[in-house]
Order: structure tokens, then sequence, then C-alpha cells
């Protein structure tokens, strides 16, 4: 078991070596190319912090093992606004920015119940993966769209984070293949070493892969989103911060789960206790994000402790769930009021909020 261990740490850190590696390689080669910042930021650095998880799940299900590509998808996701978001604004209280409010969170939304419509039937087959592909290209395609109608505060800020910092020489753009395929190298390797590792541990310990998928797989290859939106956060660099977790999640159904489905012999089977449970959870967190945005346009401290006090419940009630406790009752009850009474709450707030914004129009 301690070997299992060792494998699946190992794993773990030649993953995020790997990640890093292609973001750096890739993001200064498309700046010497001439590539903006903005799209640098919203494509290939989005796409790069997200790669484990394409990885990892891309490995699990080319290998049969959908349950933990699912597991990984929605444990990802629920980490990636619960926590990451949480944390990010117990660090700095996050601005939001216009955009975010209007059009990505709407999207990340749409997205999620898409996936809970299409896993209705139990399954997310070959059909189910070109579908969510597709809404990918689109994606994408609008992000660029929306680039260029972004304010100047916002390029700039990406233009801090992102533009070239070093001479474009021959030297230097061979360097940058070279990391791009060291990179992609590593997220095999890595991938192979995590998933062959996971499986073990489930099986040691007497859980489904799709719980270790939901669980410390999830938060393992979230690693690189927690990095890139804690540092956006502290530089005060809020639209890089939110919009990475938020396009994260957008990726993550699109794209993860897409390809995964296209890839697994079967599809990807979704047991009715992840219908029950795990989706809608994934879909509330994506839903409750619109009123703590849209309250003063931020995420203050109070907002961000509320999240992470969600995700440790949300935790609980999977790890009880897995042992079968005897206590899962109680948590169960806990989260069928406390969410929903918060939930109110936060809609109250959002009402008296907008309502003070529209009298302080009308006096001005």
């Amino acid at each position: 078991m301690t070997n299992t261990i060792l494998l699946f740490i190992a794993g773990l850190v030649v993953l995020i070596v790997g990640a890093e590696l292609l973001v750096r390689g890739a993001s200064r080669l498309a700046a010497a190319f001439g590539v903006s910042p903005l799209v640098i930021g919203l494509t290939i650095v989005a796409i790069g912090t997200a790669s484990p998880e394409v990885a990892v799940s891309l490995k699990a299900a080319a290998a049969g093992q959908a349950d933990l590509t699912l597991g990984n998808v929605l444990g990802s996701n629920i980490f990636n606004i619960l926590f990451i978001l949480g944390v990010t604004s117990i660090v700095a209280p996050i601005v939001i920015a216009e955009q975010l409010i209007r059009k990505d969170v709407p999207i990340m939304l749409g997205v999620s119940l898409l996936t809970f419509a299409l896993a209705w039937d139990g399954k997310l087959g070959w059909l189910d993966g070109i579908f969510l592909f597709l809404g990918l290209i689109a994606y994408m395609v609008f992000a660029l769209r929306q680039s260029r109608a972004e304010s100047r505060e916002v390029q700039e800020e990406y233009a801090e984070e992102f533009a070239e910092k070093e001479p474009h020489t021959a030297k230097t753009t061979v360097l940058n293949g070279v990391f791009i395929l060291i990179g992609l190298g590593l997220l095999v390797l890595g991938s192979n070493w995590l998933v062959d590792s996971a499986v073990q541990i489930a099986q040691a310990i007497g859980v489904s892969e799709l719980v270790i998928g939901l669980t410390i797989v999830a938060v393992g290859t979230s690693l690189p989103e927690i990095a890139t939106s804690v540092i956006a956060a502290l530089k005060g660099e809020s639209d890089i911060a939110v919009g990475n977790a938020v396009g994260s999640n957008i990726f993550n159904l699109l794209g993860v789960l897409g390809i995964g489905a296209l890839v697994a012999p079967d599809g990807i089977s979704v047991a009715a206790g992840v219908m029950q449970f795990d989706l809608p959870v994934m879909a509330f967190v994506a839903l409750v994000t619109l009123p703590i945005f849209y309250i003063d346009n931020r995420v203050s401290r109070v907002e961000g402790g509320l999240l992470i006090t969600y995700y440790v419940i949300y935790i609980s009630y999977v790890v009880l769930r897995a042992a079968e406790n005897s206590s899962l009752s109680t948590i169960t009850l806990f989260i069928a009021f406390f969410i929903p009474i918060t939930f109110i709450a936060l809609i109250a707030i959002a009402v008296r909020s907008f309502r003070a914004r529209n009298k302080i129009t009308l006096q001005s």
C-alpha cells in the first residue's frame, strides 16, 4: 500500500510539472508569434491548467475506468468553485467583472444543466461526447470573439501576466518547443501512474473508483488551478483568478467529459447516486455563484468562507456515503436544510442590493 501511495504522489507531481512546462512553452511560443496575451490566457493557459484533468480522465476512460473519469470531472468542478474561489477570496476579496456575471457564469450553469440532461438516461455515449465536444469548439470561438471587446483594464491585466517576457530567437523557439514535448510526455507518464495507483487505492480501502475520483484525484489534478487563482488574486488580477476557475469548469464538462465519452469503449456510465446527488450538487454550485457574484460584484471573505463550508459538507457526505456511516442521515438532513436556506438568504441579499442600486440611480 505504501508503494501505491508513493506512486500516486509521484504521478501527481509529474502531472503538475508536465502541465507547468506545457503552459510555459505554449504560452511563450504563442506570444512570440504575435498571439495577444488575452487570447493566451483564455485558451492556452486555461487548457494547460486543466491538462492534468484531461490526461487522467482520458487515460481512465481508455482503460475502461469511466467512473474515475466522471468522478474527476465532477469533483474538480465542485472543488474549483467551492474551494479554490473560497480560498482565493479569503486571501484577497475578489472583484467580479461584469462579463463573468452576464456571460461566462451563465454559460457554466447552462453547460452544467446540459450535462445533467445528457446523463439522464444513465450514460454518456459517443453521441453525447460529440455534442459536448462541439460545444467546446463553439465556446472557444465565442471566448475568442469576446476577447476583442474586453475593456482596456482587463487586457492590461492579462498583458501583465501573459505577455512575452523573453526575446524571440531561434534558440528560444526550439527551447519552448522542447518544453511542450516534455510537458506532454510527463502528462502521459503522470496520468498512467496516477490512474493505476488510484484504482489500486480504491480496491485496497474498499471504495469505488468514483469516490476516489471525486476526492483525492479531483483535488490533486486541480492543484494548477489553485496556484493560478491564488497568485492572480494576490496580484490583484481578479479577472484571471475567477476566469480561470469558471473557464476550467466549462472546459472540463465540454472537453474532458466530451472526449472521455468518445474514448471510453462503452461510454461513461452514470450511477443513480451520481444523478441523485453529485450532478445536482455540481449544478447547484454553478447556480449559487450567480447571486454571490452579483452582490456588489465581488466575493467577500465571508462568502469565501461560506463556499469552503459547502465543500467540507460535500466531502463529508461523499466519505460517509462511501463508508455507509450511520450518521449519513444527519448529514443528509443538514444538507437538505442548510443549502436551501443559505441560497434563499443570498437571493434576498441580491434583491436588496438590486433595489439599493436602483434607488441610488434614481436619486442621481
